[in-house]
């Protein structure tokens, strides 16, 4: 589990791809400034959104403080804006959260629902107001002043549309993850607060039992 509360901003160093071998069919090494000698191989880490599992670490000296590698599976690549990473891109991280973590932001799990696309950015007083596409299937958890977590981020919703939502970056927000780069139409990975989909599940069980 985590809180959207990003930790880091790591950078992808390598993408590699092996069929019929010992892994899975990607293999993705990230630099980042935590202490890698702090990570357990099996730890799970997130990644703008995606939860992964570390599975090889070493230390690294200079800008970054260590190097991690984790296996992606062709479900995780068609499900996330992970099948369009590239070496050198810029990634959110957030470690998982323990019994004693300080729950800033809200329950994420890791697990992605959607991707979506930058509608628009507007600045306003120093912040960024984001307009994304709403895909239709997550719609019903997306509510007014109600969370959802953008490539890792925990935000409030401040409006809803037809198809779209918006939220506001504070410039803290923009400068320490990498939401305060995104572009019109960049692609982002979107997961629904874990309540609405318990109590939405709820109900669907409700309305077919007719009660």
């Amino acid at each position: 589990m985590f809180t959207g509360i990003i930790t880091d901003i790591g950078k992808i160093a390598e993408i590699t791809r092996q069929t019929g071998g010992e892994w899975g069919d990607t293999r993705m090494t990230v630099h980042c400034h935590y202490d890698v000698d702090t990570i357990d191989i099996g730890a799970s880490i997130s990644h703008s959104g995606a939860c992964m599992t570390v599975v090889k670490k070493g230390a690294l000296s200079g800008e970054f403080q260590g190097w991690y590698t984790f296996d992606v599976s062709d479900e995780s690549l068609s499900k996330t804006t992970m099948g369009d990473w590239e070496a050198g891109q810029s990634v959110n991280l957030e470690r998982a959260m323990t019994a004693k973590d300080e729950l800033g932001g809200h329950m994420v799990t890791g697990h992605v629902d959607n991707t979506s696309e930058v509608l628009e950015i507007e600045d306003i007083a120093g912040s960024k107001r984001i307009r994304f596409g709403s895909p239709a299937d997550i719609r019903f958890a997306i509510a007014p002043k109600g969370s959802i977590c953008v490539d890792g981020v925990s935000l409030t919703v401040n409006e809803v549309g037809p198809d779209w939502f918006e939220v506001n970056i504070i410039p803290h927000t923009a400068e320490v993850t990498t939401l305060g780069k995104l572009q019109v139409s960049g692609k982002v990975n979107l997961e629904i607060d874990v309540i609405a989909r318990y109590v939405a599940k709820y109900l669907s069980h409700m309305k077919a039992q007719n009660v």
